[in-house]
């Protein structure tokens, strides 16, 4: 890898860790822009001494300018940039968002910057720990073929691990990792809420081995790793929770019966379950849902679909 003069725009949680770990790689961070009193704090914290600039001066003043604003946020960025003078030809031009690809990047490319799409699959901090969990996390790479050495040699003075993703399916690629991540943490505070209605003093204790293995046995396994009542086709048992948590925790309703409904096409289509179970789960998630009627229908067809595998299921049971 060059040698380069480091500048970041958006000097957030993302923003100053990468250009820290840019920094123990050799680079020269030479500027960086952030407005909110925290990313101030995290400037000052990873990278010491590199002084705070308007966006427009950092990226005058470097060849590798860093671009980690929110998505939102970020085609405009890249307009004002390119529309202020700011960009230059030559300049390495890279922004981290999942979700976009090089085409955000058009403004810059057409001054002739050498534009790069880097998306670390992790979550951040904003502390000095995320320096140590960049070893080994995956990044998404998009990029044209001039700029594939440069873009991988970037993850590896990250200390990550390339994946390239085409442009047009950025946004899956994203989708699939925020549906994973994100949903995952509103999954899990609510079981917790569940547990703490129910008495339970250590939610987190109780959830954390149950979730560290579930995780690890599905990364491994995919479905094949399901477990509970959906899949053994313990009708009560779905419905008793449903009579509890309607109860307890009405809130947390329509997301049991959504991921319910879920799990059940799965093992349905897998042919794990009994279709007369199948379908009495189906009636009882569609009495908790506005919009049970569809998808009751929808196992019905799933089943109609799969009759062997079903078959196979009965004589198994």
């Amino acid at each position: 890898m060059a040698h380069f003069r480091v500048g970041v725009v958006g000097a957030g949680r993302v923003g100053a860790v990468l250009a820290a770990a840019l920094r123990r790689a050799g680079h020269d961070v030479v500027a960086a822009a952030g407005e909110s009193d925290a990313s101030r704090r995290r400037a000052a914290d990873l990278l010491p001494g590199v002084p705070l600039a308007k966006p427009s001066d950092v990226a005058r003043a470097v060849d590798l300018l860093l671009l980690t604003v929110p998505d939102d946020m970020l085609p405009n960025v890249v307009q004002v940039l390119a529309d202020s003078g700011a960009l230059h030809a030559g300049q390495v031009v890279v922004h981290t968002s999942g979700r976009h690809g090089l085409a955000v990047l058009a403004p810059a490319a057409a001054v002739g910057a050498r534009v790069v799409a880097l998306h670390p699959a992790m979550t951040f901090t904003g502390t000095a720990v995320d320096l140590t969990r960049l070893g080994g996390c995956v990044m998404g790479l998009t990029a044209g073929d001039a700029e594939r050495a440069l873009a991988e040699g970037l993850v590896a003075d990250l200390g990550g691990r390339p994946t390239w993703v085409p442009e047009e399916m950025r946004t899956l690629y994203h989708a699939g990792l925020a549906h994973g991540a994100n949903h995952l943490v509103t999954l899990v505070s609510e079981a917790m809420g569940l547990l703490a209605a129910a008495g339970v003093d250590d939610p987190s204790g109780t959830l954390r081995p149950l979730l560290d293995a579930a995780l690890a046995n599905a990364l491994e396994h995919g479905d094949s790793a399901l477990t509970g009542p959906i899949v053994r086709g313990d009708v009560q048992t779905v419905a008793a929770h449903l009579g509890d948590i309607s109860a307890n925790a009405p809130d947390t309703v329509p997301s049991y019966v959504a991921m319910a409904w879920a799990t059940l096409d799965r093992v349905v289509t897998d042919g794990r379950l009994l279709p007369i179970r199948a379908l009495r789960i189906a009636e009882t998630l569609a009495a908790h849902d506005p919009a049970g009627g569809a998808h009751r229908a929808r196992v019905e067809q799933l089943l109609a679909r799969a009759p062997g595998r079903s078959r196979a299921a009965m004589e198994q049971a």
